[in-house]
């Protein structure tokens, strides 16, 4: 066997400084678990932004016209009275006096001051904030407390930051629920691998540590970022897999080692072994996650740094204060056995020895299961989660999308088009380069009508604006309009369309009006420009982020195995693995098989890619490192083969059950996204560990025998070393 000085001069060392390594990690804990609990209020809404058009016409508008950095909904119903009725005007008007009172609040905007804002019996407010709707929680809390419904009048809440606060409590409930299940589930499961409960409980203790610390490190982090209330279920859900996986493995190699070499060398040696294993997968991980920083939409680089940041913390965890504590126990990691220890491994040998007597068949029966599995991934359609995502009987989704049914979205989402000339935009050359581009866009098929400057000036023609405004009859009928509709060399311009506002038509339309049109530069925002550059910004980046992953991967396989065969086959079979995972989430969400139809979320297929990839390395590399070490030992390459697996199945077996149950906990939540990443993960952990890792896998390395340890341009030729 290879001597790692590296792994084996860390296990030494955490040795020696056992009990210092366990005071500082102890003092560590307490002091991040603190800030943990801070966390959750330092959290802002979906994550759903970037730097692009649609912020750029945000900003303008909040900076040049006056909109409100964000606002919230009052939607008044009533079974039995009209918005007219002086009844149903007295309970708007005495509502809408109490909301003027509100923390940060800049206006209120009655319904009776549009005749947009009243449809049937159904009418709505808004209440406008000077803040963005990350920071409302007391606000929204006030305005709750300020609304109370009458007998004859039901008054509810919504929008953008209300939606965003109930994402964030559900959030924090989804997460109890999980671990509530997870956690015990988990314990059953080491339980029975470990038969003890000093054992079982390690792991355990090693996962909840490392999440602990990761959430007081993004609290920090969050004073300085922005980061998005996902990272509540995604930090935990990796941060108790990983981290409960790492101590599995590296406890089970120390039992092992401790049947045969004192404390001492038990512990340097598993952490020369399975530690060098743990550093491997973690380093996997890091940067399957780390490709999701390419993409500059803040949930994907919170996502991705959140998860990254409790890989690092959980591979230091079981790289020190895990063997630190091995160190102290000793034999008592055996202590309080509940279950008999059942060190038989004929059943896994059995398996492994059948798998290998026939693989070819073997080879074809699983992907011929995989390929199955990922047909339905060709009619994979993605969406951004809105209110839809927060469970059925929250009040602001019940009103979000009582507001959108009542009011149309066409009506609701109109592309705004803010655009700049060269000087004055009122200057009669300006004013007739900017009616012809309204006259355009009337003229395009999407549109189905134009709101600009020019709705509201009685027909005057441009040339003769410019005169008329200056006069003190123009000034009093038109100084309004025109400072809702321009400001200095901007004028506004809204486009209703006649297509759905997130369909492609309406996406590609937005894409192409941008820039240069009528000697005037066109800046499009809206709920549609906001589709088409959060979709473009990920299927650019996706394939960049997508290289990076694998190539780095692959780098580091080859260096770990010397081996050009086994990256490769990791990297397929990971991606084969993940396609079919894609066609299962299809078939039961967007099919609605086993529940109610739903699209899956726009970052469900990154995210998974992101974390699963670097997950499924875990096995890969703990079987593989197993098989290496009999082969270097033997130079008998389906001896190592059948060795590694049998020695590996039950391991990695109760480590992909521990991640499934982990993972699939979450399917209890309630948040839509959460729901579909954590059933993505436990299928393609389940995938993974039963047809890849258990079929797939020994089958290859079978029928390419040899070949598998070969790397082109090195001499050097495994030899058969067994005495």
């Amino acid at each position: 066997m290879k001597n790692w000085s590296l792994f084996q001069g860390i296990g030494k060392f955490v040795y020696t400084y056992r009990k210092l390594i366990i005071a500082v990690w102890i003092l560590l804990a307490a002091t991040f678990s603190v800030l943990a609990l801070k966390l959750p209020d330092s959290l802002s809404g979906s994550g759903f932004e970037m730097e692009g058009s649609f912020k750029k016409v945000e900003n303008m508008m909040q900076q040049d016209f006056g909109q409100p950095k964000s606002s919230v909904m009052v939607l008044f119903q009533s079974d039995t009275l009209s918005p007219q009725d002086t009844q149903y005007k007295n309970t708007v008007e005495r509502t809408l006096k109490k909301l003027r009172d509100v923390d940060h609040a800049v206006s209120v905007t009655s319904p009776y001051s549009s005749a947009k804002m009243i449809k049937g019996n159904t009418s709505y407010a808004t209440v406008n904030f000077d803040l963005n709707f990350g920071e409302l929680k007391k606000s929204i809390e006030q305005i709750r407390s300020k609304t109370t419904s009458t007998k004859d009048v039901k008054i509810g809440i919504t929008g953008g930051p209300v939606i965003a606060e109930d994402m964030n409590t559900a959030s924090q409930k989804d997460l109890a629920r999980a671990e509530a299940i997870g956690l015990p589930a988990a314990l059953i499961i080491l339980l029975l691998a470990f038969g003890g409960l000093v054992a079982a409980g390690l792991p355990i203790l090693i996962g909840l540590i490392s999440v602990a610390c990761a959430m007081g490190v993004l609290y920090l982090v969050s004073q300085e970022l922005n980061l998005t209330i996902f990272i509540l279920n995604v930090v935990p859900m990796i941060g108790l897999a990983l981290g409960i996986d790492f101590a599995l493995l590296l406890v089970n190699r120390f039992r092992e080692e401790l049947e045969k070499n004192p404390v001492k060398k038990a512990v340097i040696t598993s952490v020369q072994t399975a530690g060098r294993s743990i550093a491997f997968s973690g380093l996997c991980v890091f940067l399957g996650l780390s490709g999701m920083l390419l993409i500059r939409i803040d949930i994907f680089r919170s996502v991705a740094l959140g998860g990254m940041v409790v890989v690092i913390i959980s591979v230091i965890n079981a790289l020190t204060f895990l063997p630190a504590v091995l160190s102290i126990l000793g034999p008592r990691i055996n202590s309080l056995m509940i279950l008999k220890r059942n060190r038989e491994r004929s059943g896994w040998k059995a398996f492994a020895t059948f798998v290998m007597k026939r693989p070819g068949i073997m080879l074809t029966a699983s992907i011929a299961i995989l390929v199955l599995f990922l047909l339905p991934v060709r009619h994979l359609e993605l969406s951004i989660p809105e209110a839809e995502s927060l469970p059925p009987d929250y009040e602001s989704r019940i009103m979000f999308e009582k507001f959108e049914d009542t009011f149309g979205k066409k009506d609701l989402y109109p592309v705004t088009i803010v655009a700049k000339s060269n000087g004055d935009i009122t200057s009669s050359d300006n004013l007739t380069r900017a009616e012809q581009l309204v006259e355009r866009l009337k003229k395009e098929s999407v549109v189905d009508r134009v709101d600009s400057l020019f709705s509201h000036t009685g027909g005057i023609p441009p040339d003769q604006l410019q005169s008329f405004i200056k006069t003190k009859e123009g000034k009093r009928r038109l100084q309004s309009v025109l400072d809702h509709y321009s400001k200095d060399n901007l004028t506004v311009i809204q486009a209703y369309l006649s297509v759905g506002v997130t369909s492609d038509k309406a996406k590609q339309w937005v894409k192409d009006w941008e820039g240069e049109k009528n000697g005037l530069k066109l800046t499009l925002g809206g709920s549609t420009k906001f589709n088409q550059e959060i979709f473009d910004e990920i299927l650019n980046k996706t394939p960049e982020g997508l290289v990076i992953v694998l190539l780095s991967t692959f780098v580091i396989l080859l260096l770990a195995f010397q081996s050009l065969f086994i990256p490769l086959k990791a990297i397929v079979m990971n991606i084969l693995s993940l396609s079919a995972t894609f066609g299962l989430l299809v078939w039961i969400f967007q099919s609605g098989n086993l529940m109610d139809p739903v699209s899956i979320g726009l970052m469900i297929p990154v995210f998974t890619f992101g974390i699963v990839f670097g997950l499924s390395m875990d096995y890969e590399v703990f079987l593989i490192s197993r098989i290496q070490e009999v082969y270097e030992n033997t130079g008998d390459n389906d001896k190592a083969t059948l060795d590694g697996l049998t020695s590996t199945s039950k391991i990695i077996t109760s480590a992909a059950a521990i991640m499934i149950v982990i993972t699939g906990s979450f399917v209890t939540t309630d948040v839509m996204p959460v729901k579909q990443i954590g059933i993505a993960i436990a299928l393609a952990i389940f995938i993974d560990a039963t047809l890849v890792r258990m079929i797939l896998v020994p089958s290859l390395m079978k029928l390419m025998g040899k070949w598998n340890w070969w790397l082109p341009f090195r001499k050097h030729t495994v030899k058969n070393h067994a005495q």
